[in-house]
């Protein structure tokens, strides 16, 4: 092994090549070309390269370099690879130019592309009739910035309600509750009227589906009667007012109904919506027939409505009083799903629904002063609750299962 000859790597088998402070053939291929300093001048060409041509006879060496030491590399010193270029050499030297690459104008989305773009969003959101959609959507837009919109002295807002809480509700009711509607013949066309209905499910949410039904069937808003309760939480007084809701009281009723609106009324109150599950589809009593003195006052038909369905949507099974209490709530609901599933349990089970409209009660036929009469209010209330009732219980005799 002492007599070997060592061939160091990259030297394509010559010795001595690779060794020194110079690089080899095959380094000083992989490092970048200079660019030549003349225009249309090429660069110079490797001398090994140019030795090693195809079509050249002999091998030419290369001429020998000065040897670049440490202190040159220090320095920075211009190597032959690479000559400096000399600011200012003097009028001999041809100037260096600045070669700019010329690049393509840079452009945005055209315009046509956009206008595309628009029109499939449009079709998209507002179905293939979109331009008269998008006209009265901006339309809406403008009314209610400028504040051309009409509120009555209620606080409602029959555009809201039917552009917003309307169109939130009704899938609801149509894909989720499935209500099937009777008798929707007997809610006046036009004119004042009262509907009585049976209140149930834990949360009022039949009072939402009735108000919805009414308006999709005849066209007509439903202003309901609500607790004070309602009125005193923050967000939801505020929605119940825009979507015709005020206060349960006789003289708003009565004002209500002398203006020839549709009212609705829940006699039960919190006794209904709060009841067991185990007393589903009892009604409760009606209180001292304020609703049936109102009607009486102003002369308008009384409609007796039956729900059924309501009541298994929050099947209530439990009740936490003491918590109740300390909120300032009528009861605080413990159902099979919540508080146990938390914010999903507050989800209603898809039961079948069913208003029944009954024949309305006249109350015009009655003379002047009735309304002061206790016992004719109160025969006339119990007819209204009698009716309701048995109705309830034709229609559950009638359905075979609580979800079709």
């Amino acid at each position: 092994m002492g007599d070997a000859e060592i061939i160091p790597i990259g030297t394509r088998g010559r010795p001595g090549r690779a060794t020194g402070t110079r690089p080899s053939a095959a380094a000083r291929g992989l490092a970048p070309q200079p660019k030549s300093r003349k225009r249309g001048k090429p660069a110079a060409e490797p001398e090994e390269q140019q030795a090693e041509r195809p079509g050249s006879d002999e091998r030419t060496e290369p001429a020998e370099r000065p040897e670049r030491t440490e202190s040159d590399d220090r320095a920075g010193a211009p190597t032959e690879e690479q000559p400096p270029v000399v600011p200012g050499a003097g009028e001999s030297q041809p100037a260096a130019r600045l070669e700019v690459a010329e690049r393509e104008p840079s452009t945005g989305i055209p315009v046509g592309d956009w206008l595309m773009a628009f029109q499939q969003a449009s079709r998209e959101l507002f179905g293939e009739q979109w331009e008269p959609q998008l006209a009265r959507f901006l339309a809406f837009l403008r009314r209610r910035l400028t504040g051309e919109y009409d509120v009555d002295e209620y606080g409602f807002d029959p555009e809201i309600t039917e552009r917003f809480l309307f169109a939130a509700l009704r899938p609801i009711a149509q894909k989720w509750f499935r209500i099937e509607v009777r008798g929707i013949e007997n809610i006046p066309a036009d004119g004042g009227a009262l509907v009585v209905s049976n209140h149930s499910g834990t949360i009022p949410v039949d009072g939402l589906m009735t108000m919805t039904t009414i308006h999709d069937r005849t066209g007509r808003f439903l202003r309901p009667l609500g607790a004070d309760l309602v009125f005193r939480l923050p967000f939801v007084g505020s929605v119940a007012r825009k979507g015709g809701a005020t206060l349960a009281c006789n003289e708003d009723a009565e004002r209500m109904l002398r203006g020839g609106e549709l009212v609705g009324v829940w006699p039960e109150g919190f006794k209904g919506i709060g009841k067991p599950y185990a007393e589903r589809y009892k009604l409760q009593r009606f209180g001292r027939g304020g609703f049936v003195s109102a009607a009486v006052k102003t002369g308008v038909p009384i409609v007796p409505l039956s729900v059924v369905g309501a009541e298994e949507i929050y099947p209530l099974v439990g009740n936490i009083p003491a918590l109740a209490r300390v909120l300032g709530v009528p009861y605080i609901p413990i159902t099979p799903l919540f508080p146990l599933l938390g914010p999903l349990g507050l989800v209603p089970l898809p039961s079948k629904w069913i208003l029944e409209f009954g024949e309305p009660i006249r109350t015009d036929a009655l003379e002047s002063g009735a309304a002061e009469d206790p016992m004719l209010v109160f025969n006339v209330t119990d007819q209204v609750r009698e009716t309701i009732q048995q109705t309830l219980y034709a229609l559950l005799r009638e359905r075979t299962s609580v979800f079709r």
